[in-house]
């Protein structure tokens, strides 16, 4: 099912400062405030931690010395196959002190927006194809009916906004996670992008799951920079899941006023990956106007942030977004929002014999026995009380508490027609007023 990281391009390595397209005062600055924050002092130590290839950490250091910031130590570091030692003038200690002052960022030399830009464009999403196969695999726990694939799966290869609804407890937060998993491939995360002099943080271990780790040894760290640019992360397709608690304001981008820094809002770390919007309905903010907020990077894959000076700047947008909602579309949006959504997927519950079928595997899992008689008894004497509405989490809520059941009593794990009475009465709350 994986498909190799190689089939997106790895961004370039940086091969001069002038290539670097950042300000060179910035660049500087990092310089200095990563070597006294970090106390390092050879040029594969601090190349190491602005994640620049070595010879243009060494320009970087000679810049600094040639503006009296820096200094070599005279002396030749052994455990560090004889590099020459740096550190900082008072002068350079002032100006550290100084731009830390301005911004607390330091380590990881930021990417340039623009070439961030391009990066997006390499490992798109909607580059990717993603075949039945795939999916099957990525979704066999779960059993669906086959027309479901058939709408799912063209969903998935274009890359584009997916409006799932239907009735609660129903799997579309399973199917929403299986189709993560279809995906399958990696991508370059950046560690933080630049924009405007102002430094913005992507890279975040809650949301991206790093698939490789960098050795700390400095030959490994000359390798791995002529293969790609170390101020990326090579990560898993980046899933971001939100749910009554998203508000409008997780949108934008977040201020560190201690830090002087940005973080990037939700949708930016999950560019490249998916971002599902669970149970829409339930936020605070009504359904319609969350929508709107999605309307022009849905149809211009480009989002509009404002930092803190009101300036607004376009990011790309690059995102499968999946909403997922018990109301129906129509209580919920208004024709225009919907018409923006580009693929609407209702997902029902089972028929009765796909009902059985999910009974069964969950059973089995379980480790309960099946019993023919009690089964027919849930059947013909249970779900006529519901209109027989079947839907895919029962059976795991009546299997679960009938063991509770078992397990309380001190008895072998069974099904019975009195246990299925028992389980059930849990499964809904009966209609009555409550006397206060």
């Amino acid at each position: 099912m994986n498909m190799e990281s190689s089939n997106v391009i790895a961004p370039p390595a940086p091969r001069s400062l002038a290539g670097m397209k950042l300000p060179a005062v910035m660049m500087r600055d990092i310089l200095l405030k990563t070597s006294f924050r970090m106390n390092l002092e050879t040029c594969t130590e601090l190349a190491r931690a602005i994640c620049l290839p070595v010879p243009v950490t060494q320009e970087l250091i000679d810049v600094a010395r040639e503006q009296k910031l820096m200094q070599s130590t005279g002396t030749l570091h052994a455990n560090s196959g004889g590099e020459m030692g740096y550190q900082l003038t008072d002068a350079g200690k002032a100006r550290a002190l100084d731009a830390l002052a301005q911004s607390e960022y330091y380590g990881a030399m930021p990417v340039p927006l623009e070439v961030y830009s391009e990066q997006v464009r390499r490992q798109s999403i909607r580059n990717i194809q993603v075949t039945r196969d795939q999916l099957l695999s990525a979704m066999g726990h779960l059993i669906l009916p086959n027309e479901l694939l058939d709408h799912l799966g063209p969903a998935v290869s274009a890359g584009r906004s997916i409006l799932m609804y239907g009735p609660p407890g129903n799997g579309k937060s399973s199917i929403s996670n299986g189709i993560r998993n279809a995906l399958g491939d990696k991508i370059y995360v950046p560690r933080a992008i630049e924009y405007a002099s102002q430094v913005i943080t992507v890279y975040d271990p809650i949301v991206h799951s790093a698939a490789e780790t960098l050795e700390d040894d400095p030959n490994s760290l000359r390798r791995t920079s002529n293969r790609y640019d170390t101020r990326y992360v090579l990560c898993e397709r980046p899933t971001v899941i939100t749910g009554g608690e998203l508000s409008l304001s997780m949108l934008d981008l977040v201020y560190n006023p201690t830090a002087r820094t940005y973080q990037a809002p939700l949708q930016l770390k999950s560019t490249g990956g998916i971002f599902i919007v669970d149970d829409l309905g339930r936020q605070e903010e009504p359904p319609q106007a969350l929508v709107n907020r999605w309307i022009v990077p849905l149809e211009e894959s480009k989002d509009i942030l404002a930092l803190q000076s009101g300036e607004k700047f376009t990011v790309p947008f690059d995102t499968l977004v999946i909403f997922s909602t018990n109301f129906h579309p129509n209580e919920i949006f208004d024709k225009a929002a919907l018409r923006r959504i580009f693929f609407k997927i209702k997902i029902d519950g089972p028929e009765q014999e796909d009902y059985l079928k999910i009974f069964a595997m969950v059973a089995r899992k379980r480790k309960m026995p099946l019993d023919e008689d009690t089964l027919v008894y849930l059947i013909k004497n249970k779900y006529p009380t519901i209109d027989n509405i079947y839907a895919n989490y029962q059976p795991i809520f009546l299997i679960d508490q009938m063991i509770a059941i078992c397990e309380f009593e001190g008895i072998p794990y069974q099904m019975s027609p009195e246990l299925i009475d028992r389980a059930w009465a849990n499964m809904f709350v009966k209609e009555e007023k409550i006397v206060h």
